[in-house]
């Protein structure tokens, strides 16, 4: 059984906060109570912050009783994946290249969450650098999906999905390079939205992709998505891709109201590549959208087909100059037996990489080599333009472009990991999103036969968030069954 208050969302709790219902402190409490109770079986988290999590309720609760207005996540125990620069604990990206690594400052997403008066429980697991996923490339841990600890939680935000599904946290920060919210957000019932392009600072995110990377948070619903949008989102001097863009109240979006509403169904999503189960839940959610007042038009994304390529090529390319600074000098694990320079780089980077980290930086140097760059880079540069051209196209038709987060329910423990092409096809949906510098949201659609979440996707228009939580909230209120909590829960 949930302990009381782990199974609320965030703003059932912030609002019981601020009522005096119960105090920050006791929802923390019984937080890490679950947390030391639960996560030896589901291994979400990687450092359990105890004293400083209370330390920050214990402020929460001090503003109130001295009369100061509370922040909008007053009381709201959050978890931050492994890569968000913080000065508490140690920042780690899941890898051995990093491991005992203190940030000296704390990132702006960091700190506007503490601004909002969230609490801290502590760092979640990832894959190793963000890349990966199913959280198996993790350096520290291998965690499991609370629904079926045999299967994975997806990746690379695994960890975070993970705690939240299992009420280890009411919500969770998560990066998303080519759909590391939204994929783990879908196979562990979880909501996950990747903002913008720009909307979120990502001053204080350790670098894989930079120009796809995007900050945003896993929720057990929509209004606690939204909530935690409000906190974050906004201009930052501090990063110069953060866009100077009036911030709206994306909870005032949830309307309910979705009639008139033009819903975009890619032909190309809909093919024998996706599951017949997850086919059938996502059309059902269809028909409850329609039932509300929306209306349907099939729209086509013609280069979507090469979205996987390009993507591989272009983050691998970022990925090689991101971490090159990894190099046993200045911080990051250095080998003991190197006895020159040259030595030292080589084998620092052998042995503080994975196998998978290794094969994308290789990778990615291969293809902005000389000779190499503009038959590869260069060109897959061109197919990530035609694909945002696809989206533009698609977007003087409809408002909203739905289909499957997903190809299928989330899968076992070394199903994929002996071929990196099929573990990267499982994200054959999310990948365009990043291409293309647009807003996504994943929410539950369902369960399978075997009792695993599957997840839809909705996209919008650049800045369109408020778009993306009006339809998902107008479905989640309408869609007659409850998801229920995972059987570890």
């Amino acid at each position: 059984m949930t302990a009381p208050w782990c199974d609320k969302t965030g703003h059932e709790i912030r609002e019981a906060v601020v009522r005096g219902d119960v105090t920050a402190r006791v929802v923390t409490e019984a937080h890490l109570a679950r947390i030391h109770a639960l996560d030896g079986k589901i291994d979400a988290y990687t450092q359990i912050w105890e004293e400083y999590a209370l330390a920050m309720a214990d402020r929460v609760d001090e503003k109130r009783r001295s009369g100061a207005t509370l922040g909008i996540l007053a009381g709201v125990p959050i978890s931050l994946k492994e890569l968000m620069c913080t000065k508490q604990g140690e920042t780690t990206c899941a890898s051995k290249m990093l491991a005992g690594y203190r940030s000296p400052f704390d990132g702006t997403m960091v700190q506007r969450l503490a601004a909002a008066d969230a609490v801290f429980l502590g760092k979640v697991n990832m894959d190793e650098f963000a890349m990966g996923s199913s959280t198996e490339n993790s350096a520290i841990k291998t965690t499991k999906n609370p629904w079926d600890l045999g299967c994975v939680p997806g990746g690379s935000s695994g960890g975070s999905a993970a705690a939240v599904a299992a009420d280890l946290c009411s919500m969770s920060m998560g990066s998303d390079t080519g759909g590391s919210i939204r994929q783990p957000a879908a196979l562990c019932g979880c909501v996950g939205i990747k903002p913008t392009y720009g909307r979120v600072s990502r001053f204080g995110l350790v670098a894989f992709a930079s120009s796809l990377d995007q900050i945003g948070p896993l929720t057990k619903d929509v209004r606690d998505a939204a909530l935690c949008l409000n906190a974050i989102c906004g201009r930052d001097p501090m990063d110069a891709t953060s866009v100077d863009l009036a911030v709206p109240d994306f909870t005032a979006a949830l309307t309910g109201n979705v009639k008139g509403l033009r819903i975009g169904l890619p032909k190309e999503y809909f093919t024998d590549a996706l599951g017949a189960e997850v086919r059938e839940k996502v059309m059902a959610a269809i028909e409850v959208l329609r039932g509300l007042g929306a209306e349907t038009v099939e729209v086509s994304l013609p280069h979507c087909d090469y979205a996987i390529a390009a993507y591989y090529i272009i983050c691998t390319a970022e990925a090689s100059a991101n971490l090159a600074r990894f190099d046993g000098v200045r911080y990051g694990f250095r080998h003991p037996d190197a006895k020159d320079m040259r030595g030292m780089y080589v084998m620092s980077k052998s042995a503080g990489f994975g196998p998978e980290v290794r094969r994308r930086i290789l990778l990615g140097t291969y293809v902005l080599s000389s000779g190499y760059y503009d038959a590869y880079y260069l060109k897959a540069q061109k197919v990530r333009r035609l694909i945002k051209q696809d989206f533009d196209e698609a977007f003087e038709k409809c408002d909203v472009v739905l289909g499957p987060t997903t190809p299928s329910p989330a899968f076992r423990f070394g199903e994929k990991t002996a071929d990196p092409l099929e573990m990267y096809l499982s994200d054959i949906y999310t990948i365009s999103v990043n291409l293309a510098t647009l807003p996504g949201l994943s929410l539950p659609c369902g369960l399978s036969s075997s009792g695993l979440p599957i997840g839809m996707q909705l996209i919008a228009k650049p800045f369109a968030e408020e778009t993306l939580l009006r339809t998902a909230h107008a479905y989640e209120q309408n869609r007659g069954f409850d998801m229920g909590k995972p059987p570890i829960a």
